[in-house]
């Protein structure tokens, strides 16, 4: 089954960017949907973003619509998400999850789709 390892989170400044990595190993990545959650201190996790196996379709929350961007490299087995003109209500624990449920052209916005997680990577925004 696919492991899943996040990179790229940080302590930026309100209005920054950065870009978050989710390296997958033990399948290929293209039979998977792929997502982004993330999970703010004493919250509930929240979908931020989804893409489909061929990376042809994608979904954002509107909290980071226009300002995120999730994409994947198939060939590299890596998803990313692109997160600019961060805000402090951005920071969270950021989660990288793979689905096969209806296949990998089927786009996911709640967890319990997902069967497998990473361990997440932390991202705070200082305003």
């Amino acid at each position: 089954q696919v492991q899943l390892v996040e990179s790229g989170g940080g302590l930026v400044q309100a209005g920054d960017s950065l870009r978050l990595s989710c390296a997958a190993s033990g399948d290929t990545l293209s039979r998977y949907t792929m997502g982004w959650f993330r999970q703010a201190p004493g919250k509930d996790r929240d979908f931020v973003a989804t893409i489909t196996g061929s990376g042809s379709r994608t979904y954002y929350a509107n909290s980071v619509k226009g300002r995120f961007t999730i994409s994947r490299d198939n060939a590299k087995n890596t998803v990313y998400l692109q997160m600019n003109s961060l805000k402090s209500e951005d920071t969270a624990a950021y989660y990288c999850a793979a689905s096969t449920r209806y296949g990998s052209e089927f786009l996911h916005l709640s967890q319990k789709d997902y069967e497998h997680w990473g361990q997440g990577t932390q991202v705070t925004v200082s305003s």
